[in-house]
Order: C-alpha cells, then sequence, then structure tokens
C-alpha cells in the first residue's frame, strides 16, 4: 500500500474540521492512536527537514507548525518523544512572524500558528507569545500564555513535563504540582 501524501492543505483540513476542532483540548487514547497511525510519517519526514519547501508560505508554516507542535503531544503523549520537535516548531514560528505570514492567517486559525511560543520553556519565547497573541486579539489564548509565562518565571520550566522528560523536582515544583493551581499539560 502506498504512503500517503500530505501537503499543508491535507494537514490544515484535518486540523481545523469536525471532529478535530473539538477535541483540540481534549484527546482521548482512541484518537491519539488514529493520530499517530495517520501521521507519524508526516512528522517524521518534518522533523528530518524533508518538508523545508512548506516553510515558503504561510499555510506550510501553519502547517509545519501543527506538524511539530501538536500532533506529537498527541501521538508520544505521556513520552519525551512528545516534546521533541517543540524547538523546531519555535523556529517556525519565528520564521513566520518575521516574513509578515501570521497577517495572513485567518484570526481562527492564528493561535496554532503562535503556540509553541506558549510551549517553550524559554522566558524569551514566552514573553514573545503573550505580546503575539495580545497583539492578535486573541484574548482567549493571551489569559493561557500568561499564565504558562508566569511558569517559566516562576520555574525557568514546565514542572508537569519533569517526569516524563527524567528531571528531577524540586520541593517547590512538587509542592506546586500537589496543588489545586497545579497546570498538568
Amino acid at each position: 500500500m502506498a504512503e500517503p501524501v500530505f501537503n499543508p492543505g491535507s494537514i490544515l483540513d484535518f486540523w481545523y474540521t469536525e471532529p478535530m476542532r473539538s477535541r483540540w483540548f481534549s484527546c482521548t487514547p482512541v484518537l491519539d492512536a488514529d493520530i499517530r497511525a495517520r501521521f507519524e510519517s508526516v512528522w517524521l519526514a518534518a522533523a528530518d527537514g524533508r518538508l523545508e519547501d512548506w516553510k515558503n508560505s504561510s499555510q506550510g508554516c501553519l502547517a509545519l507548525v501543527i506538524v511539530l507542535d501538536q500532533l506529537p503531544l498527541n501521538m508520544f503523549r505521556g513520552e519525551a518523544k512528545s516534546f521533541s520537535t517543540e524547538q523546531r516548531a519555535v523556529e517556525i514560528c519565528k520564521l513566520a512572524i518575521a516574513r509578515g505570514y501570521d497577517r495572513e492567517i485567518a484570526p481562527e486559525r492564528l493561535g496554532f500558528l503562535y503556540m509553541p511560543l506558549m510551549h517553550s520553556e524559554n522566558l524569551l519565547d514566552q514573553d514573545l507569545s503573550v505580546q503575539m497573541f495580545e497583539q492578535a486579539g486573541l484574548e482567549g489564548n493571551v489569559r493561557f500564555a500568561r499564565h504558562h509565562r508566569d511558569l517559566i518565571r516562576r520555574f525557568g520550566r514546565f514542572p508537569h513535563r519533569n517526569a516524563i522528560l527524567g528531571r528531577e523536582s524540586s520541593r517547590e515544583e512538587l509542592d506546586y504540582l500537589g496543588s489545586k493551581e497545579a497546570f498538568l499539560g
């Protein structure tokens, strides 16, 4: 059987249509397995740098960001691998901003272009995340961007990733993770 052929449009059509839209932040093991079965090959191609030509358009950058930032969170949930292409997604996000591609993306899709900045454990990326979400008027995302930035300011990293990434948690992080205010990913 031939390997499916992906392009930015096929990724965006999947990501922005029902039923996926309603499951962005409430996935199930069944959906995670389906995403892995359908998209692991395109993720591998993007991770290996074989989709660099996608960076030549706003839609291509958005699709690459989704492939490198969002899909691994589903495909490899609970594994360190789920964060392995996050920095590549941050680089593509910044490239898209520098080229003005973000101004070509519909507001209802723009949040996912900026999302890698919110996922980054770098404070400068977090500051840029808040700035970009505010600038775009994406108020629903601004609240989450500020929250993520506050965690990086406080801990220098996301404490909920420590176990997955094999990092030792500090006493302060353990107290936070055991509290009602904890963000668990």
